[in-house]
């Protein structure tokens, strides 16, 4: 391939389309991630309990139960925005509604009620999610492989675009109109996100004639209504995981499954207390803006795009080892800080080589997902493997701000956040194979 057919794939218009609903699932974590984390902290509750708050992301682990409904359950009216836009819609439409509630109450006040909205957001972005990912993979099944890269690295820019653009506005003015004033602007851009649904495409897939091939293996099952509602359900349930099974072997999707749900704990431990350790070291809010929402945003959307320049010419294996290693050791830039104090130099520093190692490491791993998935299932597969990354991530990450109270030290902190990657790159060695021929698959498909 040459240097200008790579470049071409960028100019696709759906790429466009993926990173604008790349916006829209990165932006509820602003919602119920750092600018709660940044209002919890304000409001005067302990790193345990912030930490602990973040317990309701666990609903991203489980999505998984509902994302079959995804692929199979069509939304009445809405359905004529076509099969994943209309979940998008839906889904955007409840975090309108519980943004604005949201923005009525006080945490430090009512902390049951503001934990309970922002678990409702939670469970409306996660179904966002399932189908945001679907409507990615459905745009890009039928083609080269060698698009997928460029794919997730729009997706991952725009995440990280829905997530620091709206968190610098937050964060920036948090001081002068306070945290409910912030959640009514916030409230303003979740209805700009359902403006940008409507206008995408949906895309144009084979998913309902494969399906209808399965269903028809399971002929059988359709004299009575009993029949036909198990046939319904084990399409709609078992078949899509058996399907994953039966492509990779049992073994190997065992290792993959494992490998999905330890490469990123690490940087989610980090990245759970990371708004509270730079507010204890000195930071102000209007620093914590500057450094790591526009700063941390113009890193990311340069290592993004080199990163998946990098994948589609070489594949997944780069991105995930020199993603998965440098991710190790830039945690540990993040002990440098806590040793030196509210270095400007230094946060910046640290805020690039953070952005850098996490550009390349999402950029393989979103294709390395993305090329697991079969076409027939897109959302309930995406969903089963983005849930089991999310299960370390969330249940784990949970107890960090104990771990931090408990030990009293960022320092061991962050050298733990460290230690924590090296059971996934040492798994990545045992599916070496799979990955090479996805590899493969992505230079010759």
């Amino acid at each position: 391939m040459t240097l200008t057919d790579t470049l071409r794939i960028y100019f696709d218009r759906r790429m466009l389309w993926v990173f604008l609903m790349g916006c829209a699932s990165g932006f509820p974590w602003v919602l119920i991630g750092s600018a709660m984390s940044g209002w919890l902290k304000d409001a005067g509750l302990s790193r345990t309990a912030i930490g602990f708050f973040g317990s309701i992301f666990i609903v991203y682990a489980i999505n998984f139960l509902w994302a079959p409904l995804l692929d199979r359950v069509r939304l009445p009216v809405l359905s004529v925005l076509g099969q994943r836009r209309s979940w998008i819609f839906l889904a955007q439409s409840m975090m309108l509604i519980l943004t604005c509630l949201i923005a009525t109450v006080d945490p430090a006040v009512s902390l049951v009620t503001t934990s309970l909205l922002a678990l409702g957001v939670a469970i409306a972005s996660a179904t966002q999610d399932v189908a945001v990912d679907a409507f990615r993979i459905d745009h890009f099944s039928i083609g080269p492989k060698h698009y997928l890269p460029a794919a997730s690295a729009m997706a991952v820019i725009g995440w990280w675009t829905g997530y620091s653009l709206p968190g610098y506005v937050a964060f920036r003015y948090a001081d002068t109109i306070g945290w409910s004033g912030v959640y009514w602007i916030l409230a303003g851009t979740v209805a700009l996100m359902m403006m940008a649904t409507l206008w995408v495409g949906e895309p144009t897939s084979d998913r309902e004639r494969l399906q209808d091939e399965i269903q028809q293996s399971y002929r059988g099952l359709s004299r009575t209504r009993t029949q036909r509602l198990i046939r319904w359900l084990v399409i709609t349930v078992w078949e899509p995981m058996a399907e994953f099974l039966r492509r990779n072997g049992v073994q190997t999707a065992l290792y993959i499954l494992l490998f999905v749900f330890l490469f990123k704990i690490g940087e989610a431990f980090l990245g759970r207390m990371s708004i509270v350790f730079y507010k204890e070291i000195g930071f102000s809010n209007a620093q914590i803006a500057d450094y790591t929402k526009m700063l941390g945003w113009a890193a990311t959307v340069g290592f993004t795009l080199l990163g998946s320049f990098i994948n589609v010419r070489l594949g997944v294996v780069k991105g995930l080892l020199i993603g998965g290693s440098a991710m190790a050791l830039s945690n540990l830039m993040f002990a440098w800080m806590a040793v030196a104090g509210p270095e400007e130099w230094l946060f910046a520093a640290t805020i690039l080589v953070d952005n850098f190692t996490t550009a390349f490491s999402s950029v393989a791993f979103v294709s390395f997902l993305t090329a697991l998935t079969g076409r027939a299932f897109s959302a309930t597969q995406y969903a089963l493997l983005a849930s089991i990354g999310n299960l370390g991530r969330t249940t784990l990450a949970s107890g960090s701000g104990w771990f931090v109270d408990v030990t009293g030290s960022w320092v061991l902190f962050f050298i733990l956040t460290t230690i924590l990657v090296i059971p996934g790159l040492l798994l990545l060695l045992q599916i070496r194979q799979r990955i090479d021929a996805l590899k493969h698959e992505d230079s010759h498909g």
